[in-house]
C-alpha cells in the first residue's frame, strides 16, 4: 500500500505543513499540490466543495506525493465512508464533543473488527494499491476537531478513545465557545490557554495535534510547542492576497 507521508513525516519527528482547498477545481487543487505542501485538505464542511468535485480534486493530488486529506462536513458516517472511499488518506471530522462522538469517529472510518466501516474502496485501491482492505486500519489518519466548551469538558475521555489517531483545533470555533473574538492567529488569553490544554492532554494521551493558522510565523511558533501538523493558507485566500498584492503594487496604495 502506498505510505501515507503523514505518518513518515511524524516518525522522523517532523511537522506536517497543510494547505487547505476551499475552491472546487480539479485545477487549482494540482496547481496547488504541485507547490510542495506536505498534505492538502479539501474542506467539504465550510468551503464550496461537493463530493463529486472532491473526488476531481483528490485525484489531481495524486500527480504528486502531496497527501489527500478531507474535512467531512459532520459526524456522519456516508460522509466520511465515501471520502475514505474516493481516496483520502485522512480525515478531519468536526464538532466531536464526547467520548461516544470519538467512537463513532473512530467506528466510521476502520473496517472490522476494529469499526464499522463499509467495504467500498472504489477509487481507494487504485490511489493506495491492491492492498489497501488490509492496510487502511493502519494507514489511515482519523483527526477529530475540538473547537467547543463541551468537547473542553470531555477531552480526556475524547482523547482516550482507542483508534483515534489525532486532534485539530479550529481557533476560530474555540473562541466562540468561549465568548471571545473568532480568529485564527492572535487569539485572546482564554482561547491561548485552552489551546495550550488541548495540546498538552494529546501530548499526555499519545495523540497528534493539528491546528489551523493564518500566517506562517505563527504556524512555526506552534510547531515550536509541539504541533505535529500546521495549516495555513487555503487556496481562496492566497488567490484573494496574491491579487491584492498585485493591485496595490500598480495603484501604489
Amino acid at each position: 500500500m502506498r505510505e501515507n507521508r503523514l505518518r513518515t513525516l511524524w516518525q522522523a519527528g517532523q511537522a506536517v505543513v497543510n494547505g487547505w482547498l476551499a475552491v472546487p477545481s480539479s485545477f487549482s487543487a494540482e496547481v496547488m499540490a504541485h507547490q510542495g505542501w506536505d498534505s492538502l485538505t479539501v474542506d467539504l464542511q465550510h468551503g464550496v466543495v461537493d463530493y463529486q468535485a472532491m473526488v476531481g480534486m483528490l485525484q489531481a493530488i495524486s500527480t504528486t506525493a502531496t497527501v489527500p486529506v478531507v474535512r467531512v462536513p459532520w459526524l456522519e458516517p456516508g460522509a466520511l465512508m465515501k471520502a475514505l472511499d474516493a481516496g483520502a488518506y485522512g480525515v478531519i471530522c468536526p464538532m466531536v464533543n464526547t467520548r461516544e462522538d470519538a467512537q463513532k469517529l473512530v467506528a466510521y472510518t476502520h473496517y472490522a473488527p476494529r469499526g464499522t466501516r463499509s467495504f467500498g474502496p472504489v477509487r481507494a485501491t487504485l490511489y493506495g494499491g491492491a492492498d489497501y482492505p488490509q492496510q487502511a486500519n493502519d494507514t489511515i489518519v482519523t483527526f477529530a476537531m475540538i473547537e467547543t466548551a463541551q468537547a473542553l469538558d470531555n477531552l480526556d475521555a475524547i482523547l482516550s478513545v482507542e483508534g483515534l489517531d489525532a486532534i485539530y483545533i479550529g481557533p476560530s470555533d474555540l473562541s466562540l465557545a468561549l465568548g471571545c473574538r473568532p480568529v485564527f492567529d492572535d487569539v485572546d488569553p482564554p482561547v491561548q490557554q485552552a489551546i495550550e490544554h488541548i495540546l498538552a492532554r494529546a501530548k499526555a494521551h499519545g495523540l497528534r495535534a493539528g491546528i489551523h493558522n493564518g500566517a506562517p510565523e505563527v504556524a512555526k511558533a506552534r510547531v515550536a510547542m509541539g504541533f505535529d501538523f500546521v495549516t495555513m493558507g487555503s487556496d481562496a485566500r492566497l488567490l484573494a492576497a496574491g491579487s491584492q498584492q498585485l493591485l496595490q503594487g500598480f495603484r501604489g496604495r
